[in-house]
């Protein structure tokens, strides 16, 4: 049994019983990434030595008896585009190539008080655009159930890492979905926290309205214990919000008896596969079974969510890029005679075509004569698309609906249609359009033996009521003690 199919909680006890050492648990990382990485390829860059060097320095620490924190001496690998003072930060890009930052992105500063160790930066759709992992500029990612599927996008290597047990768990971005699709579709837990509760500072930004760094783990508990580090305000980021961080933990006590649950006739119809909606009924008659109410209510505006969130992503996205000109860092074209053929030849050398595609419809929508039709008339939508949520939250405690329509699909299926693939992500934008938190937990196979996820959105800062649902539905099932066989 590998030392990662156990929980955090249980690996901090035996630490501390001295049954095993952090040097353990980083050899274990590492010779795991030997045996499955040439199939799995998660990692765009490790960070061995320094790895193993932290992991003697926090054994001595165990050693001299201090007594540590729930995530002392845990393994965990970092998306590729959170930046980590003196190793890589690509973003999956060629125009970043050889970047290397000098500072630590704040919830990097946040898991080096926690006393983590860093494995390496994980794989990712290029600056975060795509939802199968076919757009990073270096390699695919595949999903470890099988490896001829994608494993989802655009954290599509943090939730493969964590579900080929490489690392005990991940940090992901999700932007209209990037944290919890991948889950889904490689049988892991993902949370998108609600938008402020996590600082965004270090993240290299996409959609700055919309991103949010977030966890990727196997059990919900574990989950909890990395939402717990991560969380509270910062004042390198303005957007990070004054609250108070609960003990996420605490609120894992299985009892969901009374809970109001809505599940959206929007999330179960057109568009939405027969294996992901049967899978969420079954899971609604478990949560029954422990006590909890479900009705079915109506999100009249989410079927206007797609286009709204492609149009502001996108317009956020070519104001957020266009500092990667050749001047200041990142790659510069060497074919260029003048300062607007650098900035053009280096834009078109460095990106690839998705990132491409998006700015210049993010740069169409901002345009004079465009911006009131397009731009204006999506935050109008997002406006709506938030009110349709607060109407809902005002009766009912939770929502409840797939995370995807469909399981993986196979590699390069749909590469070739941009449309079909914005659609994987229909059922997940609208939680960042609202702003609010969601979670993807394991319920289910398909018939091609791929995990389903079931999503589960709450009220803002709600985030406990979630993982409280969430664990109350682990604890009842066993879809979270199923691992891949690679």
């Amino acid at each position: 049994m590998s030392l990662f199919e156990q929980k955090v909680s249980e690996l901090h006890e035996r630490l501390h019983k001295k049954e095993i050492s952090v040097t353990d648990l980083v050899d274990e990382s590492y010779k795991r990434i030997g045996q499955v990485e040439d199939k799995v390829k998660a990692f765009l860059t490790l960070d061995e030595e320094n790895a193993r060097n932290q992991a003697k320095q926090l054994d001595d620490q165990i050693v001299k008896g201090e007594n540590k924190g729930a995530l002392f001496g845990m393994p965990i690998g970092v998306k590729d585009n959170i930046v980590t003072k003196n190793l890589r930060t690509t973003c999956a890009s060629k125009i970043l190539e050889n970047f290397d930052p000098i500072y630590d992105a704040t919830v990097v500063q946040k898991l080096q008080q926690a006393e983590t160790v860093t494995i390496g930066k994980l794989n990712m759709d290029e600056f975060a655009m795509g939802s199968s992992n076919e757009n990073s500029a270096y390699q695919a990612t595949r999903n470890p159930w099988n490896t001829d599927y994608v494993p989802g996008g655009s954290s599509g290597g943090s939730a493969a890492s964590v579900a080929s047990g490489e690392v005990l768990f991940s940090l992901g971005s999700d932007t209209g979905g990037s944290i919890r699709q991948p889950a889904a579709y490689c049988g892991v837990v993902g949370l998108k926290p609600t938008y402020g509760r996590v600082s965004r500072f270090g993240l290299v930004a996409f959609a700055s309205s919309l991103d949010q760094i977030g966890p990727i783990t196997r059990t919900v508990e574990d989950n909890a214990y990395l939402l717990e580090a991560i969380s509270g305000i910062d004042p390198m980021d303005s957007t990070s919000a004054n609250v108070d961080v609960p003990s996420f933990v605490n609120s894992l006590t299985g009892d969901v008896r009374g809970l109001k649950i809505a599940v959206p006739k929007e999330y179960l119809g057109e568009g939405v596969g027969e294996e992901a909606r049967n899978s969420v009924l079954e899971a609604l008659k478990v949560l029954e079974g422990l006590g909890a109410k479900w009705e079915e209510v109506s999100l009249p505006h989410s079927k206007y969510a797609l286009a709204a969130y492609y149009l502001l992503s996108s317009s956020e996205a070519s104001a957020n890029l266009s500092r990667f000109d050749g001047v200041r860092y990142g790659h510069r074209t060497d074919n260029a005679e003048t300062l607007i053929e650098m900035y053009k030849q280096t834009r078109a050398e460095g990106f690839g075509d998705e990132v491409k595609r998006r700015i210049m419809l993010g740069t169409f929508s901002l345009s004079s004569g465009y911006y009131d039709a397009y731009y204006k008339k999506a935050q109008k939508v997002r406006t709506l698309i938030k009110k349709d949520f607060e109407d809902v939250f005002e009766k009912y405690d939770l929502i409840v609906g797939p995370t995807t329509p469909t399981p993986a699909f196979k590699i390069g299926e749909k590469v070739d249609d941009p449309l079909t693939m914005y659609a994987n992500d229909i059922l997940t934008i609208p939680v960042n359009l609202a702003g609010v938190p969601g979670i993807s937990v394991p319920c289910g196979f398909g018939s091609n033996g791929l995990p389903l996820g079931l999503q589960m959105i709450g009220k803002h800062f709600d985030e406990s009521t979630i993982y409280r649902a969430a664990h109350a539905f682990e604890q009842a099932t066993d879809f979270h003690k199923q691992f891949p066989k690679l």
